[in-house]
């Protein structure tokens, strides 16, 4: 099956370990970022959300203007805007970037953050509004005549969309989770699963679970498998630790004294599940498999998207292939200076991993297969 890396569509440059330098959505960075990416071989980036955060769905518009190959992953929390109206938003996405969009619905995992919207329902009262949000969406980008809903979250009669998504029958829709709550959800709705970067036997476990919550919601298909990691890379194994050690100080040095990097979560005490799950792995230790490290997960407090893989390019590819071996067939990268790292994973470690990749496929492709055997009933 052939693999696919997405990228993070930042609207300025900061990370864990500088602040920005200019305002909230930089257009002049948000443009040189994504064009880093299409013109080093990455298939799409993030347009991420949060509560004060650039509106992603307009600063992923400007980029599909812009640019002619690079598919965007949007973005969208059901809490700020009705299904409806959303379900317009994204078609009309999908006619700007002639359809090259996905979108990833968050459900949302701090109370906290949430709030700073309006949004005050219980964490399973929000899966429940994210999977009946969703059906939703999915009805009015495919449905021709006009209908009603009454559910528990929404209701409305007699509506039809005028704008409809060039994909046909619709974009796809990514979701995530670590919870149980977030694996029947996602089972039930998603194309693609995403799931933060842990150690491959973990990683095995979540898949399994997803698989069966797809089964128990009737599916006769799953979910693709997305996972999530920051690479670190040198020329050499020892270089590569080097530039981790750095990083992590430099993100210590932003953190000190308890401040966290972001409003939208706290550095010591994560109520959502998936950070929870990083930094209990981290406590079992610091490295896993061929190239996984905890410690800048650590530093964060186990914030999104932030255990790392360390090493030099093919020690990085070759720990990427063993989770494309497990199931998983989209990755997703991040540096921690962005457009640098950008250039450098695309340049290095892409191209090593679709290699590997088509010749497991073609390999798989030339073994024989085995003659089907007939059972033979014998009167006697």
């Amino acid at each position: 099956m052939p693999v696919e890396f997405l990228g993070i569509g930042g609207t300025n440059d900061g990370s864990e370990t500088s602040p920005r330098s200019g305002a909230a959505f930089d257009k002049e960075y948000t443009l040189r970022l994504a064009r880093a990416h299409e013109e080093h071989g990455w298939d799409r980036v993030l347009f991420a959300y949060g509560s004060g955060s650039p509106e992603p769905a307009q600063a992923a518009a400007y980029i599909a203007t812009k640019l002619d190959k690079l598919q965007i992953l949007l973005a969208h929390r059901p809490n700020v805007s009705y299904p409806t109206f959303a379900a317009k938003t994204f078609a009309t996405l999908d006619q700007i970037s002639d359809g090259r969009l996905t979108v990833h619905f968050i459900t949302g995992g701090t109370d906290h953050e949430q709030q700073r919207e309006g949004d005050y329902l219980t964490k399973d009262e929000r899966y429940s509004r994210t999977r009946e949000y969703i059906g939703i969406v999915k009805k009015a980008w495919t449905s021709r005549e006009p209908f009603d809903h009454e559910g528990e979250h929404y209701r409305f009669a007699d509506f039809v969309s005028d704008v409809f998504p060039v994909q046909q029958p619709r974009p796809g829709v990514s979701f995530g989770g670590s919870s149980p709550a977030a694996y029947r959800a996602g089972g039930a709705e998603a194309d693609i699963f995403c799931l933060w970067g842990e150690p491959l036997a973990d990683t095995a476990a979540q898949i399994e679970s997803v698989k069966q919550a797809a089964k128990d919601a009737g599916r006769t298909d799953v979910p693709r498998i997305q996972v999530a990691f920051r690479p670190i890379l040198g020329a050499t194994e020892e270089l590569a630790w080097e530039k981790a050690y750095r990083t992590v100080d430099a993100i210590k040095a932003r953190t000190a004294g308890g401040k966290a990097l972001t409003r939208r979560h706290s550095l010591t005490s994560p109520e959502n599940t998936g950070s929870q799950r990083l930094l209990e792995i981290a406590g079992r230790g610091e490295r896993f498999d061929r190239a996984l490290w905890t410690p800048t997960a650590v530093a964060t407090g186990g914030a999104g998207n932030s255990n790392a893989l360390v090493g030099t390019p093919e020690t990085v590819a070759q720990a990427l292939l063993d989770y494309y071996d497990l199931g998983v067939d989209i990755i997703s990268a991040r540096g921690y200076h962005m457009i640098d790292d950008t250039i450098d994973f695309g340049r290095h470690v892409i191209p090593i991993v679709r290699e590997e990749v088509a010749k497991r496929d073609r390999e798989r492709s030339a073994k024989p297969v085995e003659p089907r055997r007939e059972s033979i009933a014998v009167d006697g």
